[in-house]
């Protein structure tokens, strides 16, 4: 038996069969439910895309239920312990582990796309010394589509390919620049002797001396940090990425918006609503009022529970592992405690754990970026750089999909029907 959904509709008495594929039915064999031919027939209302598939994906899968995420299959837990953020956005991109000459290409191509143009430069000289990093970030990656016309060449297959090596490659570089600007510091170009992290930790932090070199315990978190940033399947910023880029704009004003979609407290700042939050909490002594208070609604409980996950997040496994990494070379951040036992408590009172309320990847992100030396402001920014590839992968896909079109959600519309315009002079 074919697989299909029946619908009854009481207000007309009529039946409807609706195909059933990848446990979806279509929303648009719902049209054909009317009360009559004047009708513009049924839709389905779902603010949030809640239980709404935009799009088929190949990218990432996600089991929140049981706590999965992977890329292209990997679980993220073994790309985290035996890959590395080049080799998995390049898997992202292309649905395949790299072998080593293509892999060695890849590095080359990115390696050699960090700079960017002096005029980007004196563009970001404009800023405010005040201004966001992540402001800046947005506005810079815009303002690259002015300097690369071939960008807008989409439909050809060398253009994105070519886009892909200047994004991924330059985004370190801007953030960078961001940093130095926001904190007075002149500008450090890339090193290309550097891995990828490891450049864009001298481009952060290097001073007078003839090549920085950061520890490897702290490239090596970045880097898994990059990994488990990469992507994560149809969140906020993916979703802009695809429907800005419906309109078949070039990558670097899709990704510009994408960013900002990340730059919003609800997204990329989540972390750093977390530090905020151990900040108010002050000891480890005051966690069960805290709780307490979550408990009865004068608080709120940051880096607990996901959209997606509703399982212990796999990412803050690996997190949590990674910390103590950290810490052991920046030495411990006192937050920690409190975060420990914050987490004991939730995992083990009721209330958090009948609302599947477990600790996330923002969780701890925070504390290891804030161990590292990083400020608040940068968090959005480092969450864009390793996010870029996942844009990108799923920009390209939405491309290459004949199923998609421009990007056009409906409305039910609530507002006044037919009204006569009303001379200023007799409105009441």
């Amino acid at each position: 038996m074919p697989d299909t959904l029946t619908i009854i509709d009481n207000r007309t008495g009529k039946q409807y069969e609706l195909s059933i594929a990848n446990d979806t039915i279509k929303a648009m064999d719902l049209r054909q439910i009317k009360v009559n031919e004047n009708d513009f027939g049924l839709m389905t209302y779902d603010p949030a895309f809640m239980n709404t598939a935009s799009c088929k994906s190949m990218i990432t899968f996600i089991d929140g239920e049981k706590g999965i995420l992977r890329y292209r299959g990997y679980p993220i837990e073994h790309l985290a312990e035996k890959s590395n953020y080049l080799e998995t956005a390049y898997l992202i991109l292309y649905g395949e582990l790299p072998n080593k000459p293509q892999y060695e290409e890849w590095v080359h191509n990115i390696t050699y796309h960090t700079l960017i143009h002096e005029n980007i430069k004196k563009l970001m000289d404009g800023f405010h010394y005040d201004a966001h990093p992540m402001g800046m970030l947005i506005s810079t990656v815009a303002a690259l589509s002015t300097f690369y016309n071939d960008a807008k060449e989409i439909h050809n297959p060398e253009s994105r390919k070519k886009q892909t090596y200047r994004l991924i490659g330059k985004m370190p570089t801007i953030a960078a620049f961001a940093f130095r600007h926001s904190v007075g510091r002149p500008y450090v170009y890339p090193d290309n002797a550097l891995s990828y992290t490891a450049n864009l930790m001298s481009m952060l932090w290097k001073m007078t001396e003839t090549q920085f070199q950061a520890h490897p315990a702290l490239v090596k978190a970045l880097d898994v940090l990059f990994i488990l940033h990469a992507d994560h399947e149809q969140n906020c910023s993916a979703n802009a990425m695809r429907s800005i880029g419906s309109s078949h704009v070039d990558p670097y004003a899709a990704i510009a918006g994408a960013a900002a979609a990340l730059y919003g407290p609800l997204h990329g700042g989540a972390n750093e609503a977390v530090l905020r939050m151990l900040d108010e909490i002050g000891t480890k002594d005051n966690v069960p009022s805290f709780i307490k208070g979550v408990k009865s609604g004068s608080g709120r409980l940051m880096g607990f529970g996901h959209r997606v996950y509703k399982n212990y997040d796999p990412r803050a496994k690996v997190i949590k592992q990674l910390a103590d990494e950290v810490f052991e070379v920046t030495g411990r951040n006192p937050k920690l405690d409190i975060a420990l036992e914050l987490e004991r408590i939730a995992l083990e009172d009721e209330y958090f754990v009948k609302r599947k309320l477990y600790p996330n990847v923002d969780f701890y992100s925070g504390l290891i970026y804030q161990a590292m030396g990083f400020p608040v402001e940068m968090f959005p920014v480092l969450f864009s750089i390793p996010r870029t590839a996942g844009w990108i992968a799923q920009w390209e896909e939405m491309l290459l999909d004949s199923d998609q079109k421009i990007a056009r959600p409906r409305q039910v519309y609530l507002g006044s029907g037919m009204r006569d315009y009303v001379v200023m002079s007799k409105r009441k």
